[in-house]
């Protein structure tokens, strides 16, 4: 990699095509791949622009999900190739991509240091040999996949013949990159799913050369190393190997988040720095003897990265975090929401996000996956449910069905953000009798839930001007509120610079420390369940709880010893103020 980031995938359709904005700089991104509707028309969209003869891939079509996933991601692969070989080819003269390829990577980057060298030589035949051997180093960002393992819909025929396990949503996506020419990673989210987990064995992409090299790699988006060795350990017995575990915050990310039981970022990263290379070896014994089985044998085993993501705001953080936890890389994703050379956000919700508050962000229950989903006060969409309570049609219409999950009133699954569902589930509340108060509460919870489907993929559509007549324009929008702290509109190389720390873009900002953001959103977690409890405490309910907060006080000694060690006293500051929010909790 000639980057120490990456950028993570940003709600369906923000990153869709992201890797062509970032890829020929030598910046890898993640795409989502849940949703086949969006890729065929950006492949369409994609083709238009480049002047390439497009053929639709209809709904008719057997496997067409496979199919249409497939061809979008081989034509960012192809379009990226094309971009990249054209950039390599350029003089290196001032305001040039090829300048700006090396401009944006790290200063301790030895091929940065190169072109700097190179740069100050004078014409003749040896520089022309320094730039052609600095063309010969340079690489290309990988385009990753993104797939949510538990949202694995299962798909029938029109006359209600099930298509059989290879043909859920997960199976059929992850299918799509194993036939796609992509040389990449599939970033395996939100869980295990062991239908998908053994499906991925029939692959032999997944199979590394003698020398530890794959076609096709697997990352692990993980909360906590226990749940990281399980996945990896289930992986490595049917002969898969982990090729990077990508630690992400419970709570302070963007999009859905997965509370940990108390467990801290700082407290996660100390357990797989030190028990990196035990874990390692464990899996490594495991994976052999699996190969073993199929009469594969390897001369070298393949690298296994860690790397982090969710908050970081700063160059020193992440610095921090790269040299102190010895991480291979970091993760910037919603920052990067407000870089619309990389991100597809409309120019509305771009000037709302810019001018908005750590207040506008807010963690909520709207998802209709029952995950805690982070969530943005005055999204469009979040007006347009509103707009529906009040003219009495809560709800939304259903057409992409990629949450259904349901079975409460039906015998098929609907969506529980769906006009269908919440009319049945308020009528059943209506019949309840409950006094005002608890009806409102009842009645708020289930008109909480927001389409995803379409809400996440409308930004795109505006932007790219593909919205149909009938389309809503609502637009729904998942950052970390990590974003609060950024508030301008910003360039992809302002952002890299910041990352790297030769430009400071929070210079004047006040914002605590990424370990104290996070505390302080486990904080607000816990007195909220505190609250959501108070009237119906039981004892296992108070023992979960106590358990929470007796966990993020042993985080909260940790940090105190990690920065007493590094001699950081105003953070040691902002922690003793969360460590008496935390005292102050009373269960």
């Amino acid at each position: 990699m000639v980057h120490q980031f990456h950028i993570p995938v940003l709600g369906l359709g923000f990153s869709i095509d992201t890797p062509l904005k970032v890829a020929r700089y030598g910046i890898s991104s993640v795409v989502s791949i849940v949703d086949d509707e969006l890729t065929e028309r950006m492949r369409k969209y994609h083709s238009q622009m480049n002047l390439l003869e497009y053929h639709p891939i209809t709904k008719n079509e057997e496997n067409f999900r496979t199919k249409r996933i497939a061809a979008y991601l081989n034509l960012l692969q192809s379009l990226v190739d094309e971009q990249f070989e054209a950039l390599k080819q350029q003089d290196f003269v001032a305001g040039s991509d090829i300048c700006r390829y090396f401009e944006l990577l790290p200063e301790g980057s030895v091929i940065k240091h190169g072109y700097e060298l190179m740069m100050e030589y004078p014409e003749g035949a040896r520089k022309k040999i320094f730039q052609d051997r600095l063309r010969q180093r340079m690489k290309k960002g990988n385009i990753d996949v993104n797939i949510m393992a538990k949202v694995d819909k299962l798909n029938f025929t029109k006359d209600g013949t099930y298509l059989g396990d290879e043909n859920t949503d997960a199976l059929s996506a992850l299918r799509a990159f194993v036939e796609s020419d992509l040389n990449a990673s599939v970033v395996l989210s939100a869980g295990m799913n062991p239908r998908l987990y053994s499906y991925i064995e029939k692959f032999d992409g997944f199979v590394p050369n003698s020398i530890g090299e794959f076609k096709k790699r697997i990352i692990l988006k993980v909360s906590d190393f226990r749940s990281a060795l399980i996945q990896a350990k289930f992986l490595a017995k049917k002969g898969l190997w982990v090729s990077e575990f990508r630690i992400e915050s419970g709570l302070n990310c963007g999009g859905h988040a997965f509370a940990t039981d108390g467990y801290l970022l700082g407290p996660i990263l100390e357990d797989f720095k030190q028990n990196r290379l035990k874990m390692q070896d464990e899996l490594k014994g495991l994976y052999i003897k699996a190969l073993a089985l199929k009469e594969i044998s390897l001369d070298v085993i393949p690298q296994q990265r860690i790397s982090v993501q969710g908050g970081i705001g700063t160059a020193k953080e992440n610095e921090f975090l790269l040299k102190y936890y010895n991480l291979d890389a970091t993760g910037w994703g919603s920052p990067f929401l407000l870089v619309p050379e990389v991100t597809n956000v409309d120019e509305n919700t771009l000037n709302q996000l810019a001018d908005a508050k750590q207040e506008d962000y807010y963690l909520s229950n709207s998802s209709p996956l029952g995950v805690l989903f982070n969530n943005f006060k005055y999204s469009s969409a979040e007006q347009l449910r509103l707009d529906r309570i009040a003219a009495g049609k809560p709800g939304s219409p259903c057409t992409k069905k990629y949450l259904v999950s349901n079975t409460e009133f039906t015998k098929e699954p609907i969506c529980t953000a769906s006009h269908k569902y919440q009319k049945m589930k308020i009528k059943q509340l209506d019949s309840q009798n409950l006094d005002a108060v608890a009806y409102k509460e009842a009645f708020d919870t289930i008109t909480e839930k927001v389409c995803l489907c379409e809400g996440l993929c409308t930004s795109t559509y505006i932007k790219t001007n593909m919205l149909k007549p009938k389309e809503t324009k609502a637009v729904a929008i998942c950052p970390g509120p990590n974003l609060a702290f950024f508030n301008k509109v910003y360039s992809l190389d302002e952002m890299v610079k910041h990352i790297y720390g030769s430009v400071n873009l929070l210079e004047k900002v006040q914002r605590p420390h990424v370990f104290i953001n996070e505390l302080n959103l486990y904080i607000d977690y816990l007195q909220t369940e505190v609250q959501l409890y108070f009237k119906n405490i039981n004892d296992k309910k108070k023992k979960h709880l106590d358990g929470f907060k007796d966990q993020l006080q042993k985080g909260i000694s940790y940090y105190k010893d990690l920065f007493n060690d590094i001699s950081s006293q105003s953070i040691l500051k902002e922690l003793m103020v969360s460590e008496t929010r935390l005292s102050n909790t009373n269960i």
